[in-house]
């Protein structure tokens, strides 16, 4: 039996979307990939400063860890935000904590292999000192990410999923410990910016992700526009304080007289401004779809910039890998 001509006609161009769909699945990550392998080498360019062994490779890994912990955290969030909206559709996208869980887990085990040879690029697995992990505080950091990834994609299997945000919330701690190390003047007051706005950061650009996918889902009912619309009450609070503990944390590494000169000097500086003008364009781009959602007739139009907005969030989380890897201004306050 044959199907009618205008089905027929209507397979030809869904049938390309969905080509193209997949294309991008498959390209988007790539690119985004290579942020953190060859963004190094250009922001080191013409600098003067020497980067660690291998930092491509661990800038790669560090993004990976913080995609890791934005996944799961913007479901918990969404999922907790959905539940507050009456007659919501039962359709759910699939879960990716798990997903998410094992790639966190691989990407710490590689950071920690790295730390167990003394920040040096293991070269065979006879190099790699497991018992020189527990003797250094950098050591005990990454074993810690590395048991919390684990614990975490266990309880997301669990009939509970929530009880997922204390190893979470560990890998969090951890790497705010770790980007703040004890010579650094009033390193617990660091750790603790660097813990707020991670966590926001975890939040926002997990929380984008997921919802777009509930709307995908739901294909444009009543709710979809409520809960983006609740989102982007979230996120703009989110936004805010990772404004302020940014700016806060930049000018306790790179101090108001020098920053200028440091944003354009220093590698560090010139990927904090490039992520800096990324952020801008991600509150652009967020503002456009919060006046879509407000004014438009139709309110499930905000879709498409809101798209844009998490392809952007994207590489930011790339460049802040980046960032983690390379060297530190010399200057602290």
């Amino acid at each position: 039996m044959t199907r009618p001509t205008a089905e027929v006609a209507a397979s030809g161009p869904a049938r390309r979307l969905g080509t193209w769909r997949a294309v991008a699945v498959l390209a988007l990550p790539a690119l985004a990939a290579l942020v953190p392998l060859l963004g190094p080498s250009v922001a080191l360019r013409g600098t003067g400063e020497a980067a660690a062994p291998g930092v491509g490779g661990i800038a790669l890994l560090r993004g990976v860890v913080f995609a890791a912990l934005c996944v799961p955290s913007g479901e918990l969030l969404v999922d907790r935000l959905a539940r507050r909206l009456p007659n919501t559709p039962p359709e759910q996208p699939s879960n990716r904590a798990v997903c998410a869980a094992v790639a966190g887990f691989v990407a710490a085990l590689g950071l920690a292999s790295v730390v167990s040879t003394g920040n040096l690029v293991p070269h065979s697995l006879a190099d790699i000192d497991v018992g020189g992990l527990y003797r250094s505080r950098d050591g005990r950091l990454a074993l810690i990410e590395v048991n919390a990834f684990a614990l975490a994609g266990l309880c997301a299997r669990a009939r509970r999923p929530a009880i997922q945000v204390w190893p979470l919330a560990a890998v969090a701690a951890a790497e705010a410990l770790r980007a703040h190390p004890a010579p650094e003047h009033g390193p617990l007051l660091g750790s603790a910016l660097t813990l707020v706005h991670l966590t926001c950061a975890m939040l926002w650009v997990g929380g984008l992700l997921h919802v777009l996918r509930l709307l995908r889902r739901w294909r444009g009912q009543e709710a979809g526009a409520a809960l983006l619309g609740l989102y982007a009450r979230v996120a703009a609070v989110l936004l805010a304080v990772i404004t302020a503990t940014g700016v806060w944390s930049s000018l306790r590494r790179m101090p108001a007289d020098t920053i200028l000169d440091q944003l354009t000097t220093t590698a560090y500086g010139r990927t904090l401004l490039a992520k800096v003008i990324l952020v801008a364009a991600v509150a652009v781009l967020a503002l456009w779809a919060r006046f879509r959602l407000r004014r438009a007739a139709d309110p499930l139009t905000a879709y498409v910039p809101a798209r844009a907005e998490v392809a952007v969030l994207g590489v930011v989380v790339a460049v802040s890998g980046v960032l983690t890897a390379l060297p530190l201004p010399i200057r602290w306050t």
